[in-house]
């Protein structure tokens, strides 16, 4: 249900099956013409798509170890990445069962303005989310967190975001992903402008993001 996203607006009509979602692997693999003795295969895979992937646990982590499988795409853990919202008890879980990279669906640097981009930060807020990220990267000295931030104009792009930002992420290995807003028709949100995108990243690119 956030509030910026197209899918959102859709609705939920159910959850995919481990065939269906490893079945999206199998065709792109058929369309590279992937065999053991091409060069041209899969090599990074992201489970993301039109929902929350840890809502639909049990499916997602069986595909994602077909797709580790040294019988089935031979990814490496830090080949395959799982897109978050932030449903905490989850990620804690898939820490323990399958530590694939992780990337969060950030968007704000703080709770109020989070509440309203991202409606799940009301059960699970900044500092419990962010407190999870540490522990899914704790022991893992080459592991980082991806946070994902879409840039909306006048609502979370200003120099004072990015600086809070900075100030949120400390401690945490990570990465930022800005990502230009692209406008949906009934949407109250526009794209930052360039400017403001160069500024806020230089911002980030200053604090050693």
């Amino acid at each position: 249900n956030c509030s910026f996203c197209a899918t959102a607006r859709q609705g939920f009509s159910r959850n995919l099956s481990t065939a269906e979602i490893i079945g999206q692997v199998f065709i792109a693999a058929r369309h590279l013409g992937q065999n053991p003795k091409t060069h041209r295969h899969i090599t990074n895979v992201v489970m993301m798509g039109m929902g929350e992937p840890l809502l639909n646990f049990e499916a997602v982590v069986a595909a994602m170890r077909l797709m580790l499988d040294d019988n089935g795409y031979n990814l490496g853990r830090r080949r395959v990445t799982l897109s978050t919202a932030g449903l905490v008890p989850a990620i804690d879980r898939l820490r323990e069962e399958l530590p694939v990279s992780l990337a969060v669906s950030l968007h704000a640097p703080e709770d109020d303005l989070r509440d309203v981009l991202v409606p799940l930060n009301r059960s699970y807020p900044l500092a419990t989310l962010l407190d999870a990220c540490r522990r899914y990267v704790a022991g893992n000295p080459h592991d980082q967190i991806t946070f994902e931030y879409v840039m909306l104009d006048g609502v979370n792009d200003s120099p004072a975001h990015a600086r809070k930002l900075v100030k949120l992420l400390q401690g945490i290995p990570s990465k930022l992903n800005l990502i230009p807003f692209n406008p949906v028709e009934g949407a109250e949100y526009r794209c930052s402008t360039p400017a403001a995108i160069l500024e806020f990243r230089q911002i980030l690119q200053r604090a050693g993001y």
